[in-house]
């Protein structure tokens, strides 16, 4: 199993935590601050997918005028996850 513990930047959530497995399957994700019931939900929705997956779908969004967005947040703590040996 990988795990991350991603310190967000310039987004209202501060971290989100990640499990996957050594498929590199997401098994977990917790979004601390943010968005209450939007996060649950995209914790809910990359739940089981393939990290290459969910970064192809959700990298580079933005959040109204801010450079980021929490889901692009996500897919920079997967791209370090992805990293990290099992």
């Amino acid at each position: 199993m990988k795990h991350i513990e991603y310190q967000t930047e310039g987004t209202c959530s501060m971290l989100i935590d990640v499990t996957a497995d050594d498929n590199d399957i997401i098994q977990q994700v917790f979004f601390i601050g943010g968005c209450n019931g939007n996060l649950q939900g995209i914790s809910q929705l990359v739940t089981g997918q393939k990290i290459d997956d969910v970064i192809s779908r959700l990298d580079g969004i933005r959040c109204g005028y801010k450079p980021t967005s929490c889901p692009d947040q996500l897919c920079r703590a997967l791209k370090q996850l992805k990293e990290q040996k099992s």
